[in-house]
């Protein structure tokens, strides 16, 4: 037992010698270059909690209005911008802070600079598509071409704009899905939500009803929308009767046109399918039933009749 307690006590004594040379070391250098680090972080911190205040408050000075009172496109534009120069001022800051960090703990900055610089001539052709994506992306901004919030398509790619940044684009589109995509693989932009946008929707009818009294109802029901409170601001001309589009197997089809707020054509066209379907069952307009889907064949029920002990297709003994 003896034993036990001289080499449990040998062990705690070398552990002790071994934690006080190093603290020799580590002491001076935590209290002075530790202080310091921590100092660099909190400052990084803090001076990122002051930009993205300053940066907004200088927003909104610039846009003449408060945030509550402004236009919705104003408000887009300028959280988009908000999103560019606090994020690339961020990129900036941190990058720094990393440097002095490195420099305070001991590590030569210059070596890794000098590194980086040899390996920047080895991935310069790599390099080229993501200098391409900055700058398309700083034109994309310049130009206002898309805002956060839009519903825009990217070629076959189309979604909510989510975030934006100098790189690339995210996307969300109706079934949630996300799409990030870099601004150097944009060909061509599509805005559908962009100052104002049409409802240009199709409504079938059979061939039986009184066009007049088609078209009338027509322009009643987007009459009565346009004046609902509750769609007034989504909806910004009333939604009228164009002209017959097509003569079809099913029936007649009218095109309806009208303007609504930015990105809302799609509610609108709802909101206006389910009134006329209302207002066509209470003015007894018949709709057409068959749009080109299968359709079983009618049965068709022969007479026949005895004739002695055999039985006669009565259709076939006529034809004969």
């Amino acid at each position: 037992m003896e034993s036990v307690y001289l080499l449990f006590g040998s062990v705690a004594s070398r552990a002790l010698a071994y934690v006080a040379t190093v603290s020799e070391f580590i002491a001076p250098w935590a209290f002075k270059r530790g202080i310091y680090i921590v100092l660099i972080l909190l400052s990084a911190m803090l001076i990122v909690r002051i930009s993205d205040a300053l940066i907004r408050r200088l927003f909104l000075f610039f846009s003449g209005a408060e945030e509550d009172s402004a236009k919705k496109q104003v408000l887009q534009r300028r959280n988009t911008l908000l999103y560019i120069f606090q994020g690339t001022f961020k990129t900036i800051l941190w990058t720094i802070a990393v440097v002095l960090v490195s420099s305070e703990a001991g590590i030569s900055v210059t070596p890794i600079l000098a590194a980086a610089g040899a390996a920047g001539i080895a991935i310069g052709f790599g390099g080229q598509y993501l200098a391409r994506d900055l700058i398309t992306g700083f034109f994309l901004t310049l130009e206002n071409q898309y805002r956060v919030g839009d519903y825009v398509c990217f070629d076959k790619t189309c979604g909510y704009v989510e975030y934006i940044t100098l790189r690339m684009t995210t996307l969300r589109d109706f079934d949630g899905t996300v799409y990030h995509v870099p601004h150097g693989s944009i060909i061509r932009t599509a805005n559908y939500s962009k100052d104002y946008s049409h409802i240009y929707m199709d409504f079938t009818v059979s061939y039986d009803n009184d066009i007049k009294k088609v078209i009338a109802m027509v322009n009643e029901v987007g009459k009565e929308l346009f004046t609902d409170s509750l769609w007034k601001s989504r909806v910004r001309s009333v939604p009228t009767f164009l002209r017959i589009d097509a003569f079809s197997d099913p029936g007649m089809t009218l095109k309806i046109q009208g303007r609504t707020a930015p990105g809302k054509q799609w509610d609108v066209a709802g909101e206006l399918r389910l009134r006329l379907k209302m207002a066509a069952d209470k003015e007894g307009i018949l709709l057409p039933r068959n749009f080109g889907y299968y359709t079983p064949p009618a049965v068709v029920v022969v007479e026949q009749k005895k004739k002695g002990e055999g039985i006669v297709d009565i259709e076939a003994e006529m034809k004969a």
